[in-house]
């Protein structure tokens, strides 16, 4: 017979034992995911170097009214409970709008739709700086205010605050000629430093604009802050150098393909000097340079035969 003493102690280590088992299990088990109503989606663009991603949920039209004015007893509902959204006030009351007027939207479904810029831009001509935020609106018939609040990380507008509002714009809604049952962002136009941002649901859009307002300074930015970080690397001011070869830049391709001669001299950046002085007219130096990457890559032991092959193809004239 175990004693009552020993008996306590050996029961308690092992009720210790099961709650610890218990919680490692939990720390282990992977989180559950089910299908929700309102389906996860991005869309992604590029302006320049710079990326713009919206990340948000879409509900459906399902048949539903979607737009409108909020019942009076929705309204009251709401200010009783004193939240930021109708959100769930208008779910009780029959036949009232899924987003009402003159009322913050989430913009989407379940959690906060995120809006993301790698560098700073303009929304509609207003400064934002880079950073995520969650993004909010205040529909109406014939004005949008679109928000971006400094809280990326929040469910839906309920918890919304205006005192960290980043920056709100102003839009004008337009009526599409196709129904959109699904809710989307889209980016139907693009230019070399802007893009037009679309809010699509039903048969209503909200356009409004993301530009970059210097595109070559976020670039040159980018690219002194990389090789500051590797100042030994020559690797890098020769892929900008190719980049700017394949715009036929062939000035600043120069420039840069010298800077990366300057940091160590090689056979791939004084072979691709070569062609870019050829590209841009200047024959008889593209061809010494091409006699000295040859002999620069023959010390390093590189295969040089296909540039020689292009070199001798540039001297006859081919």
């Amino acid at each position: 017979m175990i004693p009552l003493k020993r008996f306590c102690a050996y029961g308690f280590m092992l009720v210790l034992l099961a709650l610890c088992g218990a919680e490692l299990a939990a720390a282990q088990s992977p989180a559950v995911r089910l299908p929700r109503p309102s389906q996860k989606a991005s869309v992604m663009q590029t302006i320049g170097v710079t990326d713009l991603t919206i990340t948000y949920s879409r509900p459906a039209v399902k048949g539903r009214k979607i737009w409108g004015e909020a019942p009076a007893e929705a309204v009251a509902a709401n200010n009783a409970v004193g939240a930021a959204t109708l959100d769930d006030q208008n779910k009780r009351v029959k036949n009232a709008p899924i987003v009402p007027y003159g009322h913050v939207w989430r913009t989407g479904a379940n959690e906060a739709t995120v809006f993301t810029v790698t560098d700073d831009v303009l929304i509609n001509g207003q400064k934002l700086a880079a950073g995520s935020y969650s993004l909010h609106t205040i529909p109406g018939p014939d004005e949008w205010t679109i928000i971006f609040n400094t809280v990326a990380d929040q469910w839906g507008s309920f918890n919304y605050d205006e005192k960290k509002d980043a920056l709100r714009v102003k839009a004008k809604p337009e009526t599409a000629a196709d129904n959109q049952e699904w809710l989307s962002f889209e980016i139907p136009t693009v230019t070399p430093n802007s893009a037009r941002v679309n809010i699509r649901w039903e048969r209503l859009r909200v356009p409004f604009t993301v530009e970059v307002p210097n595109v070559e300074a976020v670039m040159r930015a980018k690219i002194d802050a990389l090789i500051s970080a590797n100042p030994t690397n020559w690797e890098i001011p020769l892929a900008v150098a190719r980049q700017y070869a394949n715009d036929d830049k062939f000035d600043e391709a120069l420039r840069w393909v010298d800077q990366s001669i300057k940091v160590k001299e090689t056979f791939q950046n004084l072979s691709s000097k070569s062609q870019l002085l050829f590209a841009a007219g200047r024959k008889d130096e593209a061809f010494t340079v091409g006699d000295q990457a040859i002999q620069r890559g023959k010390a390093d032991k590189v295969d040089t035969s296909r540039f020689e092959k292009r070199l001798a193809d540039m001297k006859a004239g081919k």
